[in-house]
């Protein structure tokens, strides 16, 4: 697990995606590296214009796990967000449901955890075909 804190600022947005990079890359773990980063991008967007009340911060966790899937979390301390109807923007959760694997929001006091997973690419290949094969 890697973890990274980052003041409330949109500078730090670029800085959650290079920590990611640099992170992945020890990792071994690149093969899906432009959908991750892209979700970075979102979730520490989020979190800086939702969640992130004035003079806190937000923080970029990622976990690597034993079976090929990679974690990020973004933690926040703000009390979450409510979509409004007509903005142009707010599409950012909808981009990392179709990108992820898997994701979702953890509440917590003070705030919340948005988090989304990666299976590597052989991973979910295998488990795709796997489950065509058992018809699910």
């Amino acid at each position: 697990m890697r973890e990274r804190l980052y003041l409330r600022s949109p500078r730090t947005v670029a800085a959650a995606r290079q920590f990611t990079r640099d992170t992945l890359h020890a990792w071994g773990g690149t093969d899906r590296l432009d959908d991750m980063l892209l979700c970075v991008s979102e979730l520490a967007t989020n979190a800086l214009r939702y969640g992130v009340p004035s003079g806190r911060g937000y923080l970029l966790r990622l976990f690597g796990f034993e079976d090929a899937t990679v974690r990020v979390e973004v933690h926040d301390s703000g009390p979450g967000f409510s979509r409004i109807a007509g903005r142009p923007h707010g599409h950012g959760l909808t981009l990392v449901a179709a990108l992820a694997d898997d994701w979702g929001v953890l509440a917590r006091t003070p705030g919340k955890v948005v988090w989304c997973e990666f299976r590597r690419a052989a991973v979910r290949a295998a488990a795709q075909a796997a489950a065509r094969q058992s018809g699910v």
